[in-house]
């Protein structure tokens, strides 16, 4: 065992482990061996001797008389004081500490020993890869496509961990091949027996927002944030933006010149069409708005019983239903999701007045919400 906190030193060098990680593993493999091999009831500890870079192992022994009846683990932990005496200058009570040379185990307790700790050390280069991973969930990665099984699903190579992007979890119609480099949002890790479970998602809202966050600085700065987003993968999206500063547009910010920010995302996304629109405390506003490109007449938010949603009653012209709805009925589905609530459309003509309509009706619209809720 000569130098062999040299050899600890190198083992934790390529294993990308912390020095002591690496030692403690050591120090548990040979008190668990000694247990073994030895004597289970003993008090077993090791040291690091500095000066000859190598590990000493020894057991603790209490001085007692040598009248004393003991039984079999206390005759494991205990030395009678005839003996002691050879030691040194004890009395009884006292404490001695007798080393074990590590050369005299069996072949078979050596080897033990090694794959007890090459076991120890797996474990513990997957736990720090666990915690590594854990610290990216949420947030994108990017990899390289090794495989793709029969059922859709695609094997994606990270940092030398090999992460599954479920089929459920790609975006309609993406197809991948061997050797493509993807980004995907970091979904979930776990471990088990099998190893390190890595998951992957396209389809997300966070992958959007993250996406984002990465072609926006304004919101990478916090000037502009993130209030929620919801997602048809592969068809539309939208994003509901803010800014507490009067000076930022977080429409503007988040579409870029021309659309260059937005449009980049939307690449992304596999031509994803991306809404940004700006989020507002009252709800009956923010419904109105996350209709758009729809323009809504009034909103009426009923209250809803403890565990359910709430549902807004919007009344709209009838030119504008199937604007409100959207194709396939996505623009209403995604403005439920954005705000969390039901929708229900009320359609009316021109010509009839509104429910309890005031005799002011010039305001309408947005405008009108406002204005209610300005102080």
């Amino acid at each position: 065992m000569e130098k062999i906190l040299d050899i600890i030193d190198l083992i934790a060098y390529d294993k990308g482990l912390d020095h002591q990680i690496v030692i403690s593993i050591v120090k548990e493999g040979l008190i668990k061996i000694a247990q073994e091999e030895i004597n289970p009831h003993r008090n077993y500890f090791v040291e690091e001797d500095s000066k000859e870079r190598t590990l000493k192992l020894f057991y603790r022994l209490k001085v007692c008389a040598d009248s004393e009846v003991l039984d079999e683990e206390q005759k494991a932990r205990c030395i009678p004081l005839s003996a002691a005496k050879d030691i040194g200058d004890v009395n009884i009570g006292d404490e001695v500490d007798c080393e074990l040379q590590l050369d005299s185990m069996s072949r078979g307790a050596i080897n033990k020993l090694f794959l007890n700790l090459e076991y120890n050390l797996q474990r513990s280069i997957e736990n720090q890869i666990l915690q590594n991973f854990r610290s990216m969930v949420g947030k994108i990665v990017n990899g390289q496509v090794v495989g793709v099984d029969d059922s859709g699903n695609t094997f994606v190579e990270i940092e030398s961990i090999r992460a599954i992007l479920p089929q459920k979890n790609r975006i309609k119609g993406e197809q991948f091949k061997v050797g493509d480099t993807i980004r995907a949002i970091l979904k979930f890790v776990s471990i088990n027996k099998y190893g390190l479970q890595v998951e992957l998602s396209r389809t997300t809202p966070k992958f959007l927002e993250e996406l984002l966050a990465m072609e926006v600085p304004e919101i990478k700065d916090n000037e502009v944030i993130i209030h929620k987003s919801a997602r048809i993968p592969g068809d539309r999206a939208k994003v509901a933006v803010y800014s507490n500063s009067a000076r930022i547009d977080p429409i503007g910010c988040c579409v870029g010149v021309k659309g260059v920010r937005i449009n980049a995302v939307s690449k992304e996304l596999a031509n994803e069409n991306i809404d940004c629109v700006e989020y507002h405390s009252a709800l009956e506003i923010f419904v109105a708005k996350a209709l758009t490109p729809a323009q809504v007449l009034s909103v009426k938010i009923e209250e809803a019983q403890e565990g359910e949603r709430k549902k807004a009653i919007v009344q709209i012209k009838s030119e504008q239903k199937s604007k409100a709805i959207g194709k396939n009925g996505v623009n209403i589905r995604l403005a439920s999701m954005l705000c969390e609530c039901d929708i229900e459309l009320q359609e009316i003509t021109e010509s009839k007045p509104l429910e309890n309509e005031s005799a002011s009706v010039e305001k309408i619209g947005i405008d009108a919400l406002s204005s209610l809720f300005k102080s």
